[in-house]
């Protein structure tokens, strides 16, 4: 099948091209979790374990994750399919909203195919689908905020005022959006660029800034207040967090300038979108960018109407102003400050993730473009083989079992192993202590905690001991084992014995260890482990101290 046909295919049937995009891919999600081809990261574990004690915000975290994990598992159980089935749904939606956006407000259904397409075959977006992580529904409610804003700010299909429900629309997404991620908040920033930008385009409409502000403030009222009072009862340490995990606070802040961080973050964001795909969004991202300062320099004459500047296209994609802006404001700003945030600090790969929503459409603007030139032969072969490339990475993530990869090169062998790791250390509760029943597990960081929360067998309590200078996470919030005093207890530490914590000393009356386990995966080892087999607790148990959040 040649470039040509496909165009034709996709102009003719869009839905169709949309309905098996999203068909497809959630179908080869729902196969790929149910029969357990990665277990949970640690991530998710930890969030799975933070259903059990439900709150208004967590120490890293909104609340927004554990109360989708919680309804899912409430329905299908405490399983890796009923922590993820959230992420399942949720990637279902996103390209549902990308048609709404596009083909609905748009009227453009050609470009929401190619946008859906570019989403379907990016690496990102095929984790998303997967992990059960706060992306997930953040991605959903910045979609949701975009569709809301350019309804808001655009006249219907009679010229006449949408009136007042893509306000309330945004003001749900922008509040729902900060329980899922605090990043949520620089959307209305984003959104006051935006009608900056239509302001000077001559493409405002009348009353847009009042009823703006009174979205934004009650988006912050429903999204911020739960995360304010529980950091008031908290010491305020997820605010704490935050300004520690981005450099503003702690050693990272001594150093203003690093540049051995960037080359990973810029490979990841390549990685995140396919480079040939990447290079489509950042060359439709300058084109569009330039439309638009055209039109803000242009100074258009006071009696230039919002709906004739909307109907001003830009003459290589097809975009009017305001669609123009919408995606310069979503694409430009999160993309170019998290790159220059990068030569400060680590700047971690998905924090950047939400601009890839605008930059789906930035890059399908470019494709469809492309597509209804008159391509070189050449050019036609490359996009071919992009397609080809992007659908068989997908196959091969989703079907990395299948294939004969080395452990060196498989990217999801780094996270296997803890479903065989819980399992062990259930045996050596049988095997090792009179008394199972009153034995409890630590670990001391977080992801090793959570880990065996979900895969020890009865899936317990399990604690994180603090003894070193490691960051401060969730488990430090709730303390130790409270009432188990002269219980047996086992702790798990990552990688090779390195020592025994000086600490159990004085927490147990004895304690034996180390002992080193492999744990594996179908056969394969993955990832070492020791653990010290520890009796008669004294009832001491240590508390984190302050500065390293």
């Amino acid at each position: 099948m040649d470039l040509k046909t496909i165009s034709n295919s996709i102009t003719k049937r869009p839905g169709t091209w949309v309905f098996w995009l999203i068909v497809a891919p959630t179908l080869l999600r729902l196969w790929f979790v149910a029969t357990g081809q990665l277990g949970l990261v640690q991530d998710e574990a930890q969030y799975w374990d933070w259903t059990r004690h439900l709150q208004l915000t967590y120490y890293s975290k909104g609340p927004l994750i554990a109360w989708i994990i919680a309804l899912f598992t409430g329905l299908l159980g405490n399983t890796e399919l009923g922590v993820r089935m959230g992420s399942i749904v949720g990637a279902a939606l996103f390209p549902l909203l990308l048609w709404w956006l596009i083909a609905g407000f748009w009227k453009r259904p050609m470009l929401a195919a190619l946008a859906v397409f570019l989403a379907a075959v990016s690496p990102l977006f095929q984790a998303l689908g997967v992990l059960m992580t706060t992306d997930n529904p953040f991605v959903l409610c910045w979609t949701v905020a975009m569709i809301a804003l350019y309804a808001a700010s655009t006249p219907d299909e009679t010229g006449k005022d949408r009136g007042l429900w893509p306000f309330a629309l945004l003001a749900l997404a922008y509040g729902v959006g900060i329980l899922a991620k605090y990043t949520m908040l620089g959307l209305a920033g984003l959104a006051v660029g935006y009608g900056f930008l239509l302001h000077r385009g001559g493409a405002l409409p009348a009353r847009f800034w009042s009823r703006l502000a009174a979205a934004l403030a009650l988006g912050v009222l429903l999204g911020f207040l739960p995360t304010l009072i529980w950091n008031m009862h908290n010491g305020y340490v997820g605010y704490k967090h935050v300004m520690y995990l981005i450099g503003v606070s702690g050693e990272a802040a001594t150093h203003m300038f690093r540049l051995s961080r960037v080359p990973e973050y810029v490979g990841a964001q390549l990685g995140f979108a396919l480079p040939w795909w990447f290079w489509l969004m950042l060359v439709a991202g300058w084109s569009t960018g330039a439309h638009v300062l055209q039109a803000v320099i242009r100074q258009p004459s006071a009696n230039t109407s919002a709906t004739n500047s909307n109907k001003t296209k830009n003459s290589a994609s097809g975009a009017t102003f305001a669609q123009s802006a919408l995606l310069v404001v979503f694409f430009w700003p999160m993309t170019l400050f998290f790159l220059a945030w990068s030569f400060h600090t680590k700047v971690l790969a998905n924090w950047n993730t939400v601009s890839f929503v605008a930059g789906s459409i930035l890059g399908a603007l470019e494709l469809e473009r492309l597509l209804v030139s008159n391509l070189l032969r050449r050019t036609s072969r490359l996009l071919l083989a992009g397609g080809a490339a992007s659908f068989a990475l997908m196959l091969v993530l989703h079907l990395h079992q299948l294939f004969p990869l080395p452990s060196s090169i498989n990217p999801a062998h780094r996270l296997k192993g803890w479903q065989d790791m819980g399992a062990r250390m259930g045996e050596v509760t049988q095997q090792r202590f009179a008394d199972p029943k009153h034995v409890f597990f630590m670990s001391d960081v977080y992801d090793i905690t959570a880990s065996l929360a979900f895969y020890l067998p009865g899936q317990p309590q399990t604690y994180c001991l603090w003894w070193s200078s490691r960051r401060m996470n969730q488990y430090d919030l709730w303390g130790g084992p409270e009432g188990m005093l002269g219980w047996d207890a086992v702790l798990v530490l990552k990688g090779d014995a390195a020592g025994m914590p000086p600490v159990l000393t004085d927490m147990f009356a004895s304690v034996a260890g180390p002992y080193r386990y492999v744990a594996r995966y179908r056969d394969v080892p993955v990832r070492p482990f020791y653990y010290y087999l520890c009796y008669g607790y004294k009832g001491l148990w240590p508390h984190h101290e302050s500065g390293a959040f």
